[in-house]
């Protein structure tokens, strides 16, 4: 038997599933008429964060009007006027608490969304409650009675 008798036979390795998903491969299939299934997932390469915050579920059980609670006018005063006889601006007391200054002009204007605890960190640099009954009398150190 000749060497031209014998038949080497020579295969590729079947290309890769990643390497079939490629635009070129894809282009490539349709032009040789195999049938080729597309489908582009929902919200496929965005980072968004599908979780509810608290704020939303909050309004979810709002009673009719469906509107957030606001801070009061005179709480806005409270925060304002304890500011002042401090000497800050807007912008120091936000700095000293590590919030936005957007955040405490909303909050003396009356247009912030009550939140417990950018309430406590303004009490305690302005020295004034601001919740409770005892609202707008001067802040106890910890640990001491009346």
């Amino acid at each position: 038997m000749s060497d031209w008798d014998t038949v080497t036979i020579l295969r590729k390795k079947p290309p890769k599933a990643s390497a079939l998903k490629t635009e070129q491969a894809v282009n490539a299939a349709r032009r040789q008429g195999i049938p080729v299934d597309t489908q582009q997932k929902y919200g496929a390469g965005t980072n968004k964060q599908h979780g509810t915050t608290k704020n939303t579920a909050k309004l979810d059980r709002e009673t009719e009007e469906l509107r957030h609670d606001k801070i009061p006018l005179d709480l806005g005063k409270l925060i304002m006027q304890g500011r002042q006889s401090k000497g800050m601006s807007q912008k120091d007391l936000a700095t000293k608490i590590c919030e936005k200054p957007q955040i405490v002009n909303d909050y003396e204007a009356g247009r912030g969304i009550p939140n417990n605890i950018v309430l406590g960190k303004i009490e305690r640099a302005i020295g004034i409650k601001l919740r409770g009954k005892e609202r707008g009398l001067p802040l106890q150190p910890p640990g001491v009675k009346k």
